[in-house]
């Protein structure tokens, strides 16, 4: 199967309310519709995780966050703008997203990945996905394709063939407007 392909046969998967995992630059990600309750209850019941702790997504590009980031000062939007692409998820203010998304906050932790082809998945689905690491609750997140397989393939919709870029463990999560580190 070509890289193109299997973005194309994931995107479906996801338009049709699955769960894909996919790899991010320092470990597999699990992802659905965020705007489909069915998927994101699915999702969190795999996971084992709570909704109240809300969850991160990823887009294509930052016109994905047009809203949020125009909420935000202009020096605060540069900082965003200036990580993406990348592996620093910000936390933005937001009313589009829903309580299953948010954790029932009004800001969504959001980002635009470093990882080519997580932003190629994005760009396929044509909106914002679910980013939440491929692991259960408490359990370390997944660094290989086989460990993805091994313990999702049956569970989720599809696997999107590929490798993480490298880094060590997950994106760093900061207060947009104050930079603050959160992880």
């Amino acid at each position: 199967m070509t890289a193109a392909l299997g973005v194309q046969r994931c995107a479906s998967a996801l338009a049709a309310g699955g769960i894909v995992a996919y790899a991010l630059e320092g470990v597999w990600g699990l992802g659905c519709d965020p705007f489909n309750p069915a998927a994101v209850r699915r999702l969190l019941r795999l996971k084992r995780r709570p909704a109240s702790k809300g969850l991160i997504v990823i887009g294509a590009n930052p016109a994905a966050f047009a809203a949020e980031l125009d909420a935000l000062a202009p020096a605060a939007r540069a900082a965003v703008l200036d990580s993406w692409p990348g592996a620093e998820t910000w936390i933005l203010p937001t009313r589009r997203f829903p309580a299953w998304v948010t954790g029932s906050r009004a800001a969504v932790a959001a980002r635009v990945p470093g990882h080519e082809q997580a932003r190629c998945l994005a760009a396929a689905f044509g909106g914002p996905i679910v980013s939440t690491s491929a692991n259960v609750g408490g359990q370390p997140p997944a660094l290989t394709e086989l460990t993805v397989r091994r313990a999702w393939g049956r569970k989720v919709d599809c696997v999107l063939p590929g490798a993480i870029a490298g880094r060590r463990g997950p994106s760093r999560i900061r207060m947009a407007g104050s930079g603050a580190v959160l992880r």
